[in-house]
Protein backbone atom coordinates (compact mmCIF):
# COMPACT_ATOMS: atom_id res chain seq x y z
CA UNK A 1 0.00 0.00 0.00
CA UNK A 2 2.81 2.42 0.71
CA UNK A 3 4.35 1.45 -2.23
CA UNK A 4 1.28 2.26 -4.42
CA UNK A 5 0.65 5.53 -2.50
CA UNK A 6 4.24 6.63 -3.12
CA UNK A 7 3.55 6.23 -7.04
CA UNK A 8 0.28 7.96 -6.95
CA UNK A 9 1.84 10.83 -5.24
CA UNK A 10 4.66 10.78 -7.95
CA UNK A 11 2.39 10.74 -10.39
CA UNK A 12 0.16 13.59 -9.30
CA UNK A 13 3.02 15.71 -8.48
CA UNK A 14 4.53 14.99 -12.71
CA UNK A 15 2.19 17.93 -13.94
CA UNK A 16 4.01 20.44 -11.47
CA UNK A 17 7.51 19.40 -12.70
CA UNK A 18 6.98 19.69 -16.65
CA UNK A 19 8.30 23.00 -17.85
CA UNK A 20 8.69 25.35 -20.88
CA UNK A 21 11.64 25.20 -22.74
CA UNK A 22 11.31 28.53 -24.82
CA UNK A 23 13.29 29.01 -28.12
CA UNK A 24 12.98 32.87 -30.37
CA UNK A 25 13.98 33.51 -34.05
CA UNK A 26 17.65 34.69 -34.05
CA UNK A 27 21.05 33.46 -34.21
CA UNK A 28 22.35 29.96 -33.24
CA UNK A 29 18.64 28.88 -34.07
CA UNK A 30 20.04 25.60 -35.00
CA UNK A 31 22.29 24.70 -31.89
CA UNK A 32 19.52 26.21 -29.51
CA UNK A 33 16.33 24.62 -30.68
CA UNK A 34 18.35 21.03 -30.75
CA UNK A 35 19.23 21.37 -27.16
CA UNK A 36 16.17 21.85 -26.40
CA UNK A 37 14.99 18.52 -27.91
CA UNK A 38 17.53 17.14 -26.20
CA UNK A 39 17.19 18.88 -22.88
CA UNK A 40 13.32 17.59 -22.91
CA UNK A 41 11.84 15.51 -20.18
CA UNK A 42 8.34 14.27 -20.21
CA UNK A 43 5.93 16.53 -19.60
CA UNK A 44 7.71 19.06 -20.60
CA UNK A 45 6.99 21.70 -23.93
CA UNK A 46 9.49 22.86 -26.40
CA UNK A 47 7.92 26.58 -27.14
CA UNK A 48 9.12 27.69 -30.61
CA UNK A 49 8.16 30.95 -31.00
CA UNK A 50 7.04 33.04 -34.00
CA UNK A 51 9.68 33.59 -36.94
CA UNK A 52 11.66 32.49 -39.30
CA UNK A 53 14.28 29.85 -38.03
CA UNK A 54 17.02 29.27 -41.01
CA UNK A 55 18.81 25.90 -40.22
CA UNK A 56 21.60 23.96 -41.25
CA UNK A 57 21.00 20.31 -40.20
CA UNK A 58 18.01 18.19 -39.26
CA UNK A 59 16.54 18.13 -35.71
CA UNK A 60 15.58 15.30 -33.86
CA UNK A 61 13.49 14.45 -30.65
CA UNK A 62 13.91 11.35 -29.09
CA UNK A 63 11.91 11.77 -25.44
CA UNK A 64 8.42 10.40 -24.62
CA UNK A 65 5.78 12.93 -23.59
CA UNK A 66 7.14 16.04 -25.42
CA UNK A 67 4.69 18.77 -27.01
CA UNK A 68 6.62 20.92 -29.86
CA UNK A 69 4.54 23.52 -30.12
CA UNK A 70 5.12 26.86 -32.38
CA UNK A 71 2.96 29.99 -32.43
CA UNK A 72 1.27 29.11 -35.83
CA UNK A 73 1.56 27.13 -39.10
CA UNK A 74 2.53 30.52 -40.34
CA UNK A 75 3.91 32.42 -38.12
CA UNK A 76 6.62 29.92 -36.68
CA UNK A 77 8.62 28.91 -39.81
CA UNK A 78 11.48 26.25 -39.40
CA UNK A 79 13.36 26.39 -42.99
CA UNK A 80 15.90 23.69 -44.32
CA UNK A 81 16.50 25.90 -47.56
CA UNK A 82 20.33 25.69 -46.52
CA UNK A 83 20.10 22.30 -45.02
CA UNK A 84 23.79 20.50 -45.82
CA UNK A 85 22.23 16.80 -45.12
CA UNK A 86 19.87 15.24 -46.93
CA UNK A 87 17.83 13.71 -44.02
CA UNK A 88 14.38 14.80 -42.41
CA UNK A 89 13.56 18.18 -41.18
CA UNK A 90 11.98 16.61 -37.67
CA UNK A 91 13.03 12.85 -36.87
CA UNK A 92 11.02 11.70 -33.64
CA UNK A 93 11.56 8.54 -32.56
CA UNK A 94 9.29 8.53 -29.11
CA UNK A 95 6.09 7.93 -28.01
CA UNK A 96 3.52 10.22 -26.99
CA UNK A 97 4.46 13.45 -28.08
CA UNK A 98 2.36 16.12 -29.54
CA UNK A 99 3.57 18.34 -32.97
CA UNK A 100 1.58 21.16 -33.27
CA UNK A 101 1.07 24.73 -34.90
CA UNK A 102 4.59 25.19 -36.87
CA UNK A 103 5.70 24.91 -40.35
CA UNK A 104 8.74 22.94 -41.98
CA UNK A 105 10.05 24.65 -45.28
CA UNK A 106 12.32 22.63 -48.01
CA UNK A 107 13.46 20.02 -46.28
CA UNK A 108 16.44 17.93 -48.17
CA UNK A 109 14.21 15.03 -47.48
CA UNK A 110 11.04 14.42 -45.80
CA UNK A 111 9.44 16.70 -43.78
CA UNK A 112 8.42 15.29 -40.26
CA UNK A 113 9.11 11.51 -39.69
CA UNK A 114 7.83 9.96 -36.75
CA UNK A 115 9.15 6.02 -36.63
CA UNK A 116 7.73 3.63 -34.36
CA UNK A 117 6.28 6.54 -32.03
CA UNK A 118 2.94 5.48 -30.65
CA UNK A 119 0.07 8.26 -29.25
CA UNK A 120 1.20 10.76 -31.89
CA UNK A 121 -0.14 13.71 -32.59
CA UNK A 122 0.35 16.04 -35.94
CA UNK A 123 -2.04 19.00 -35.54
CA UNK A 124 -2.06 22.43 -37.23
CA UNK A 125 1.40 21.63 -38.72
CA UNK A 126 2.45 22.84 -42.25
CA UNK A 127 5.26 21.11 -44.26
CA UNK A 128 6.07 22.48 -47.77
CA UNK A 129 8.08 22.83 -50.71
CA UNK A 130 7.87 26.48 -52.12
CA UNK A 131 9.68 25.77 -55.31
CA UNK A 132 6.70 23.66 -56.41
CA UNK A 133 6.44 20.21 -57.49
CA UNK A 134 10.15 18.86 -58.29
CA UNK A 135 11.08 15.42 -58.54
CA UNK A 136 13.82 17.02 -56.04
CA UNK A 137 11.65 17.56 -53.02
CA UNK A 138 11.42 15.46 -49.89
CA UNK A 139 9.48 12.41 -50.80
CA UNK A 140 7.02 13.14 -47.86
CA UNK A 141 5.57 15.74 -46.01
CA UNK A 142 4.46 14.34 -43.13
CA UNK A 143 5.68 10.56 -42.45
CA UNK A 144 4.30 8.37 -39.49
CA UNK A 145 5.57 5.26 -40.00
CA UNK A 146 5.40 1.51 -37.70
CA UNK A 147 3.50 3.38 -35.40
CA UNK A 148 -0.04 2.46 -33.44
CA UNK A 149 -2.69 5.88 -32.37
CA UNK A 150 -1.62 7.75 -35.19
CA UNK A 151 -3.69 11.39 -35.80
CA UNK A 152 -3.27 13.52 -38.03
CA UNK A 153 -5.62 16.80 -37.52
CA UNK A 154 -5.63 20.11 -39.31
CA UNK A 155 -1.78 19.41 -41.58
CA UNK A 156 -1.32 21.19 -45.04
CA UNK A 157 1.16 19.69 -47.53
CA UNK A 158 2.43 20.81 -50.85
CA UNK A 159 5.07 19.37 -53.00
CA UNK A 160 6.16 15.97 -51.98
CA UNK A 161 7.90 13.83 -54.65
CA UNK A 162 6.10 11.15 -53.41
CA UNK A 163 3.28 11.74 -50.67
CA UNK A 164 2.33 14.40 -49.02
CA UNK A 165 0.45 13.00 -46.21
CA UNK A 166 1.76 9.15 -45.65
CA UNK A 167 1.33 6.93 -43.03
CA UNK A 168 3.01 3.33 -43.75
CA UNK A 169 2.76 0.25 -41.79
CA UNK A 170 0.67 1.31 -38.54
CA UNK A 171 -2.56 0.63 -36.93
CA UNK A 172 -5.29 2.97 -35.47
CA UNK A 173 -5.30 6.43 -37.44
CA UNK A 174 -7.45 9.15 -37.91
CA UNK A 175 -6.09 11.64 -41.09
CA UNK A 176 -9.10 14.57 -40.92
CA UNK A 177 -9.88 17.96 -41.77
CA UNK A 178 -6.34 18.37 -43.74
CA UNK A 179 -5.03 19.46 -46.94
CA UNK A 180 -2.79 17.94 -49.31
CA UNK A 181 -1.95 20.00 -52.26
CA UNK A 182 0.61 19.47 -55.53
CA UNK A 183 2.18 16.33 -53.96
CA UNK A 184 2.17 12.86 -56.24
CA UNK A 185 0.37 11.07 -53.75
CA UNK A 186 -2.05 13.63 -51.33
CA UNK A 187 -2.62 11.40 -48.77
CA UNK A 188 -1.59 7.46 -48.72
CA UNK A 189 -2.25 4.58 -46.16
CA UNK A 190 -0.16 2.01 -46.66
CA UNK A 191 0.12 -1.40 -45.16
CA UNK A 192 -1.35 -0.23 -42.57
CA UNK A 193 -4.99 -0.96 -40.72
CA UNK A 194 -8.33 0.39 -38.99
CA UNK A 195 -7.52 3.86 -40.58
CA UNK A 196 -10.00 6.78 -41.18
CA UNK A 197 -9.80 9.72 -43.95
CA UNK A 198 -12.44 11.76 -43.40
CA UNK A 199 -13.32 15.38 -44.05
CA UNK A 200 -9.55 16.21 -46.20
CA UNK A 201 -9.38 18.34 -48.98
CA UNK A 202 -7.17 16.38 -51.79
CA UNK A 203 -6.91 18.84 -54.85
CA UNK A 204 -4.01 19.52 -57.54
CA UNK A 205 -1.69 16.29 -56.63
CA UNK A 206 -1.43 13.51 -59.37
CA UNK A 207 -3.62 11.19 -57.47
CA UNK A 208 -5.71 12.17 -54.58
CA UNK A 209 -6.07 9.62 -51.61
CA UNK A 210 -4.55 6.70 -51.90
CA UNK A 211 -4.80 3.32 -49.79
CA UNK A 212 -2.31 0.55 -50.71
CA UNK A 213 -1.03 -2.77 -49.49
CA UNK A 214 2.34 -3.96 -50.96
CA UNK A 215 4.66 -6.99 -50.81
CA UNK A 216 8.23 -7.10 -49.22
CA UNK A 217 7.63 -4.49 -46.48
CA UNK A 218 7.69 -5.84 -42.35
CA UNK A 219 4.07 -5.18 -42.15
CA UNK A 220 0.89 -6.09 -44.15
CA UNK A 221 -2.05 -4.46 -44.18
CA UNK A 222 -4.44 -5.12 -41.85
CA UNK A 223 -7.52 -3.23 -43.98
CA UNK A 224 -10.37 -1.87 -42.21
CA UNK A 225 -9.77 1.73 -43.58
CA UNK A 226 -12.48 4.50 -44.36
CA UNK A 227 -12.45 7.13 -46.72
CA UNK A 228 -15.20 9.66 -46.35
CA UNK A 229 -16.93 12.94 -46.57
CA UNK A 230 -13.06 14.07 -48.26
CA UNK A 231 -13.41 16.50 -51.17
CA UNK A 232 -10.95 14.90 -53.59
CA UNK A 233 -11.17 17.48 -56.73
CA UNK A 234 -9.07 18.57 -59.96
CA UNK A 235 -6.21 16.27 -59.24
CA UNK A 236 -4.51 17.20 -62.52
CA UNK A 237 -1.09 17.82 -61.76
CA UNK A 238 1.48 15.87 -63.29
CA UNK A 239 3.25 12.88 -61.94
CA UNK A 240 6.93 13.75 -60.91
CA UNK A 241 7.67 10.74 -58.90
CA UNK A 242 11.85 10.14 -59.36
CA UNK A 243 11.51 6.68 -62.05
CA UNK A 244 11.61 3.88 -60.05
CA UNK A 245 9.12 4.80 -57.20
CA UNK A 246 6.01 3.08 -56.56
CA UNK A 247 3.95 6.12 -56.99
CA UNK A 248 5.48 7.23 -60.23
CA UNK A 249 2.45 4.43 -61.53
CA UNK A 250 -0.24 6.24 -60.31
CA UNK A 251 -1.91 8.11 -63.57
CA UNK A 252 -1.96 11.79 -63.04
CA UNK A 253 -5.86 12.74 -62.46
CA UNK A 254 -6.61 9.71 -59.90
CA UNK A 255 -9.03 10.60 -57.24
CA UNK A 256 -9.07 7.83 -55.02
CA UNK A 257 -7.01 4.59 -55.90
CA UNK A 258 -7.46 1.58 -53.99
CA UNK A 259 -4.99 -0.85 -54.12
CA UNK A 260 -4.38 -4.69 -53.00
CA UNK A 261 -6.07 -3.74 -49.87
CA UNK A 262 -9.09 -5.47 -47.95
CA UNK A 263 -11.95 -4.28 -46.32
CA UNK A 264 -12.31 -0.49 -47.90
CA UNK A 265 -15.19 2.18 -47.87
CA UNK A 266 -15.08 4.75 -50.27
CA UNK A 267 -18.25 6.48 -49.09
CA UNK A 268 -19.54 9.43 -48.80
CA UNK A 269 -17.10 12.08 -50.99
CA UNK A 270 -16.95 14.77 -53.19
CA UNK A 271 -15.16 13.40 -56.23
CA UNK A 272 -15.10 16.16 -59.41
CA UNK A 273 -12.27 17.05 -61.54
CA UNK A 274 -10.42 14.09 -62.01
CA UNK A 275 -9.14 13.62 -65.65
CA UNK A 276 -8.34 9.63 -65.25
CA UNK A 277 -11.18 8.72 -62.83
CA UNK A 278 -12.44 9.80 -59.43
CA UNK A 279 -12.30 6.36 -57.93
CA UNK A 280 -9.88 3.17 -59.27
CA UNK A 281 -9.28 -0.17 -57.87
CA UNK A 282 -6.74 -2.25 -58.64
CA UNK A 283 -4.36 -5.07 -58.03
CA UNK A 284 -0.70 -4.84 -57.62
CA UNK A 285 1.06 -5.60 -61.15
CA UNK A 286 4.24 -5.85 -60.39
CA UNK A 287 6.04 -9.67 -60.17
CA UNK A 288 6.83 -10.37 -56.16
CA UNK A 289 8.04 -13.34 -54.11
CA UNK A 290 5.92 -12.27 -51.14
CA UNK A 291 4.30 -16.10 -51.23
CA UNK A 292 1.80 -14.71 -48.34
CA UNK A 293 1.28 -11.21 -50.34
CA UNK A 294 -2.06 -11.04 -51.74
CA UNK A 295 -2.48 -8.42 -54.60
CA UNK A 296 -6.10 -8.38 -55.10
CA UNK A 297 -9.11 -5.72 -53.69
CA UNK A 298 -10.95 -7.44 -51.27
CA UNK A 299 -14.26 -6.59 -49.71
CA UNK A 300 -14.48 -2.67 -51.29
CA UNK A 301 -17.85 -0.69 -50.58
CA UNK A 302 -18.09 2.28 -52.66
CA UNK A 303 -21.40 4.20 -52.33
CA UNK A 304 -23.55 7.71 -51.33
CA UNK A 305 -20.21 9.84 -53.14
CA UNK A 306 -20.80 12.52 -55.42
CA UNK A 307 -19.34 12.52 -58.67
CA UNK A 308 -18.56 15.36 -60.98
CA UNK A 309 -16.61 15.43 -64.24
CA UNK A 310 -14.44 12.54 -64.44
CA UNK A 311 -11.92 10.51 -66.96
CA UNK A 312 -11.77 12.96 -69.74
CA UNK A 313 -8.17 13.15 -70.02
CA UNK A 314 -7.28 9.50 -68.82
CA UNK A 315 -3.46 8.70 -68.04
CA UNK A 316 -3.79 5.49 -67.52
CA UNK A 317 -2.06 2.67 -70.34
CA UNK A 318 -4.63 2.35 -72.73
CA UNK A 319 -6.88 5.02 -71.23
CA UNK A 320 -7.11 7.15 -74.35
CA UNK A 321 -8.40 4.25 -76.60
CA UNK A 322 -10.67 3.13 -74.02
CA UNK A 323 -12.09 6.60 -73.74
CA UNK A 324 -12.69 6.61 -77.47
CA UNK A 325 -14.73 3.66 -77.58
CA UNK A 326 -16.67 5.04 -75.09
CA UNK A 327 -17.61 8.21 -76.83
CA UNK A 328 -15.15 10.04 -75.64
CA UNK A 329 -14.73 10.28 -71.49
CA UNK A 330 -14.37 6.91 -69.49
CA UNK A 331 -17.00 6.59 -66.45
CA UNK A 332 -16.24 8.24 -63.06
CA UNK A 333 -15.58 4.56 -61.25
CA UNK A 334 -12.31 2.30 -62.88
CA UNK A 335 -11.66 -1.61 -61.95
CA UNK A 336 -8.87 -3.05 -63.60
CA UNK A 337 -11.31 -6.08 -63.65
CA UNK A 338 -8.39 -8.23 -62.09
CA UNK A 339 -9.52 -11.27 -59.50
CA UNK A 340 -12.88 -12.29 -60.67
CA UNK A 341 -14.76 -13.75 -57.66
CA UNK A 342 -11.84 -13.08 -55.29
CA UNK A 343 -12.69 -9.78 -56.12
CA UNK A 344 -16.09 -7.88 -54.48
CA UNK A 345 -17.02 -4.76 -55.05
CA UNK A 346 -20.49 -3.63 -53.73
CA UNK A 347 -22.54 -0.37 -53.39
CA UNK A 348 -24.65 1.70 -54.30
CA UNK A 349 -22.46 4.50 -56.43
CA UNK A 350 -21.91 5.38 -60.08
CA UNK A 351 -21.45 3.14 -63.07
CA UNK A 352 -18.34 0.86 -63.40
CA UNK A 353 -15.96 0.58 -66.02
CA UNK A 354 -13.91 -3.19 -65.66
CA UNK A 355 -11.79 -4.48 -67.98
CA UNK A 356 -11.66 -8.00 -67.03
CA UNK A 357 -7.99 -8.50 -66.83
CA UNK A 358 -6.05 -11.31 -65.61
CA UNK A 359 -3.56 -10.46 -63.09
CA UNK A 360 -0.02 -10.54 -65.68
CA UNK A 361 -2.26 -9.53 -68.77
CA UNK A 362 -2.12 -6.15 -70.77
CA UNK A 363 -4.30 -3.77 -71.71
CA UNK A 364 -4.49 -5.14 -75.45
CA UNK A 365 -6.56 -8.02 -73.75
CA UNK A 366 -9.04 -6.43 -71.58
CA UNK A 367 -12.63 -7.52 -72.24
CA UNK A 368 -14.17 -3.81 -70.67
CA UNK A 369 -17.36 -3.60 -70.11
CA UNK A 370 -20.08 -1.38 -67.64
CA UNK A 371 -21.07 -3.27 -64.43
CA UNK A 372 -23.23 -1.64 -61.47
CA UNK A 373 -22.39 -1.67 -57.95
CA UNK A 374 -24.44 -4.31 -56.37
CA UNK A 375 -26.70 -2.21 -53.27
CA UNK A 376 -25.41 -4.49 -50.00
CA UNK A 377 -24.84 -3.68 -46.47
CA UNK A 378 -21.24 -3.85 -46.02
CA UNK A 379 -20.08 -5.94 -43.05
CA UNK A 380 -20.06 -4.43 -39.90
CA UNK A 381 -17.42 -1.63 -39.46
CA UNK A 382 -14.75 -1.35 -36.35
CA UNK A 383 -14.99 1.22 -34.10
CA UNK A 384 -11.95 3.22 -34.07
CA UNK A 385 -11.34 5.31 -30.79
CA UNK A 386 -7.75 6.98 -29.68
CA UNK A 387 -6.58 7.35 -26.92
CA UNK A 388 -8.29 10.14 -24.66
CA UNK A 389 -4.97 12.22 -24.54
CA UNK A 390 -4.61 12.09 -27.88
CA UNK A 391 -8.17 14.03 -28.82
CA UNK A 392 -7.88 16.26 -25.89
CA UNK A 393 -3.94 17.35 -27.00
CA UNK A 394 -5.42 18.10 -30.58
CA UNK A 395 -8.02 20.62 -29.32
Amino acid sequence: MLRLGLLAAMLAATPALAKDLVVEAGPNAQERLQAALLDAKPGDTVRIGAGRFELTDGLSLDVDGVTVRGAGQFKTVLSFKGQLGAGEGLLVTSDDVVLRDFAVEDSKGDGIKSKGADRIVYKNVRVEWTGGPKASNGAYGVYPVESSDVLIDGVTVKGASDAGIYVGQSDRIIVRNSTAMYNVAGIEIENSGHAEVTGNLATHNSGGILVFDLPALPKRGAGWVTVSRNRVIDNDTPNFAPPGNTVATVPTGTGVLVMAENDVQVVANELRGNGTANIMVVAYRQPFADKAYDPYPRNIYIAGNKHGRAGFAPAMPGGKQLAAALGGTLPPIFWDGTGGDKVRLTGKDAPVLTLGLALGAGIETAKPQMIALVDEIPPPWPVLRLPPAMEAAAK
